[in-house]
């Protein structure tokens, strides 16, 4: 799924905010993310962007690459997404919002939500549905009675498009397309793009739902690596050209491996830092030794949550 990551991010400009998924890491590097970055994530250690809390990708900079922080609940950033992209409406900036979702998130009440509120706000924003046939084990025909995901942007009174995500130029022209009209306060674009995931959802899943030969016929026949290296050969750029891109990304991603493998671990006296404010020193504790509780300091236990007259 390569080409729908970097092919839509380069739609984009910097000033531009991009919302991932967790298989969208393409779009992250092309906004500015490093692989040194990443791999400081992936060893957990702690000058790594979340300091060694998680062994994955989820963070982000919206302070100056512009790319938000991902999450991983089906859908839920559409919303979130409609509420920056209306900002920018509201502050009168030219600047555009790229979000994406996978074929079973848009059966969510958070994608609906979103999208529904960001189409009658006219937000400029861009809703990139990549359809890879499966959500999850579930085939894109048992959870949704529609034949295109791009036909659902009609209830929405919104435009759609639709292209071959395994073709990273036509992604990257439907997507200007898109992010061009957003920017002109055209409102918003869902665009489903037609790709297939080779691999499990997570590594916990062997794909037997799968229908035999499926995955080595696209891997065959479409790969969109292989596709784009033929669109290379194809404008004249040789096989020692090639060789040499390949030489100057495999120096980077070594030296940036053995840079985080040296990299010190967590020091744990840094485990509230960026969790509150003004992290405290006392027990974050809601009965603290010699404070006393809530209903030994009133007359009444708090009505928490509830209006108790």
């Amino acid at each position: 799924q390569e080409a729908c990551a970097v092919g839509s991010a380069y739609a984009l400009r910097r000033e531009d905010v991009l919302s991932p998924l967790i298989r969208n890491l393409g779009s992250m590097l092309v906004k500015g993310a490093t692989s040194l970055e990443v791999l400081r994530q992936y060893m957990a250690k702690g000058d790594s962007p979340t300091r060694g809390r998680e062994l994955n990708i989820h963070f982000g900079d919206v302070e100056d690459r512009n790319f938000v922080g991902q999450i991983s609940h089906l859908g839920d950033m559409v919303p979130v997404m409609a509420g920056i992209t209306l900002s920018f409406k509201l502050r009168g900036e030219a600047r555009v919002g790229l979000v994406y979702v996978g074929d079973g998130a848009t059966s969510t009440g958070a994608f609906h939500e979103g999208i529904n509120f960001a189409a009658v706000q006219r937000c400029p924003l861009v809703v990139i549905v990549e359809n890879n046939g499966y959500a999850y084990s579930t085939p894109t025909a048992t959870q949704c009675a529609a034949e295109r995901f791009a036909d659902k942007a009609a209830g929405y009174g919104i435009a759609s498009a639709r292209a071959d995500g395994n073709d990273v130029l036509e992604t990257y022209r439907v997507t200007r397309d898109a992010v061009d009209r957003a920017r002109r306060g055209g409102g918003v674009t869902l665009v489903e793009l037609m790709t297939f995931r080779r691999k499990g959802h997570a590594e916990h899943d062997n794909q037997s739902y799968v229908v035999p030969g499926e995955i080595d016929r696209w891997a065959r026949e479409n790969d969109p690596l292989d596709r784009y290296t033929a669109v290379l050969r194809d404008l004249g750029i040789g096989p020692d050209e090639r060789v040499a891109i390949d030489a100057r990304v495999t120096t980077e991603i070594d030296f940036a491996t053995d840079t985080a493998d040296a990299s010190p671990a967590p020091e744990p006296l840094d485990a509230l830092a960026g969790v509150y404010a003004d992290p405290p020193r006392a027990p974050v504790l809601w009965y603290r030794e010699g404070l006393g509780s809530a209903v030994e300091r009133h007359e009444r236990a708090a009505g928490w949550g509830t209006h108790d007259g």
